[in-house]
């Protein structure tokens, strides 16, 4: 199931900290910041802390521009995005003001925690998981339920820590404010916990006031049949790929790219590459991989349209090349329709081949979009 896309947003101390250990919040950012956090509240559907946030610093999350809350009014959208905290035990304040600003409120919990919560009046939706907290179950209800397609969490360290550690992030907004806390009791950004290898990319830095803003993303494929926010930007590369293909009306147009298992871009390529009217995505990329590197055997290969398991032009289909190449996970956008191979399944190639086979359908339509004119659209 398709999850919203994930940014993570925080301000850190030089030395690391999200705060001191004092009575009162220490405030990281000065207006400029504050306000660049308030656009980006505006721009999301739904704002994300955890209970300990709450009863740290009793928060509010509102979008405090009233420019920004008419403009989304304008644009169809609630006054204030959507407001969503996650406890497992349920054991929350009802008189904190996160219950009684803004708009509309959810808390997810355990089933326990959803009779305490319940119990106590808790003024919002609550929607319990199960047994224990699944950050997986919580992000495809908030996208299939609530209609989330941009989520912001904005703390705390332990909730950072999760989905990064889980590859459920799609972004890091990080601001390095000008000054040290040095206390090892205040809280931290990210925890201790099994992070995926590899370096982010980044996306942006820039000034803010005193403070420097970072963005990042991540590259690391994900694992086995769970996917990573990592192959969610990848598979959006290959489908922007399949958009620099020279137009054809026999062959389809795809975007194919291979990734390490550390993050390393290995190769890229487009169908009808260069000088050669015939040759495939896949066939493209991994033509330029060094085939004796050892990474192949743990990348992964993102293709906007399922690799082929039958062609004329070449004796060898891409599902085929794959293999060969001792790649075992595929991501893909799209099933290949009956338009020029009747009952293609190159993922039942790949799959007796020993391969992962993913089809992420939140990306179907814009691997479809260089094709349009194949298609009937």
């Amino acid at each position: 199931m398709p999850y919203p896309y994930v940014l993570l947003s925080a301000a850190v101390s030089l030395d690391g900290y999200l705060d001191d250990t004092g009575p009162e919040r220490l405030l990281l950012s000065g207006p400029a910041d504050f306000d660049r956090v308030d656009e980006v509240r505006a721009s999301v559907d739904a704002i994300l802390v955890g209970a300990g946030t709450i009863r740290a610093d009793n928060p509010r999350l509102l979008v405090n521009s009233p420019e920004r809350r008419a403009a989304r009014v304008a644009d169809g959208l609630p006054e204030y995005p959507l407001k969503v905290t996650v406890s497992g035990s349920g054991d929350l304040d009802p008189a904190a003001r996160f219950w009684h600003t803004g708009g509309e409120k959810v808390l997810y919990t355990t089933d326990k925690g959803a009779e305490r919560a319940r119990a106590l009046g808790i003024a919002a939706d609550v929607v319990p998981l199960g047994d224990a907290l699944d950050w997986r179950r919580l992000l495809e209800h908030l996208h299939e339920v609530r209609g989330v397609r941009r989520l912001m969490v904005e703390g705390g360290g332990r909730i950072h820590t999760q989905l990064v550690t889980q590859g459920l992030a799609d972004e890091l907004q990080v601001v390095l404010a000008p000054l040290f806390v040095g206390d090892p009791d205040a809280p931290r950004l990210f925890g201790p916990g099994s992070y995926q290898g590899g370096r982010l990319r980044l996306v942006e830095t820039r000034p803010v006031g005193d403070v420097v803003l970072t963005r990042y993303e991540p590259t690391v494929p994900g694992t086995g049949a769970l996917p990573s926010a990592a192959d969610r930007h990848w598979l959006a590369l290959a489908c922007d790929l399949a958009g620099q293909c020279p137009p054809s009306e026999t062959a389809f147009s795809v975007g194919a790219v291979v990734v390490a298992a550390d993050g390393t871009e290995l190769a890229r390529g487009h169908s009808r590459e260069g000088d050669d009217p015939v040759v495939h995505a896949e066939e493209a990329a991994l033509a330029k991989a060094d085939p004796t590197d050892p990474r192949l055997a743990g990348a992964t290969v993102y293709s906007s349209l399922e690799p082929c398991a039958r062609r004329a032009s070449r004796p060898a289909p891409c599902a085929r090349l794959i293999l060969d190449a001792g790649v075992r996970r595929v991501v893909t956008a799209w099933r290949e329709p009956d338009t020029f191979v009747t009952d293609a399944d190159g993922s039942a190639v790949l799959a007796d081949g020993g391969a992962t086979v993913l089809v992420l359908p939140e990306f179907e339509q814009r691997a479809k979009a260089p094709n349009a004119h194949l298609l009937g659209g």
